[in-house]
């Protein structure tokens, strides 16, 4: 298993996620988070934005799906411009259900 984490523009979170319902990967998490990457944030007028706002989904995934969700979320996500986004792909080692307790995936 692997988790999947996406850093996208907000604008594109919708289509990303309608993209990966249709593909089936029903379970995931969207956060609204700020940040920056190599742009160092952007310059409008005489206002500096440091921090640009963003949004994480993340999944977990089988391996064998985790070319076609990273090839997904790319095309979903997709402008061409500084800001499109990071995809980190980890591996999972095990998980817990809290109610229950049981581990497993």
């Amino acid at each position: 298993m692997k988790m999947i984490k996406a850093i996208i523009r907000p604008e594109a979170a919708d289509d990303v996620i309608d993209g990966l319902e249709g593909a089936g990967f029903f379970s995931l998490t969207k956060i609204d988070v700020f940040g920056r990457g190599k742009q160092k944030g952007i310059t409008v007028g005489i206002i500096h934005y440091d921090e640009l706002p963003k949004t994480v989904i993340m999944l977990v995934v089988e391996d064998k799906s985790v070319e076609e969700v990273a090839k997904l979320i790319k095309y979903k996500a997709y402008t061409g411009n500084c800001g499109d986004g990071k995809i980190f792909i980890t591996p999972v080692d095990d998980a817990y259900t809290i109610r229950t307790g049981v581990s497993g995936l």
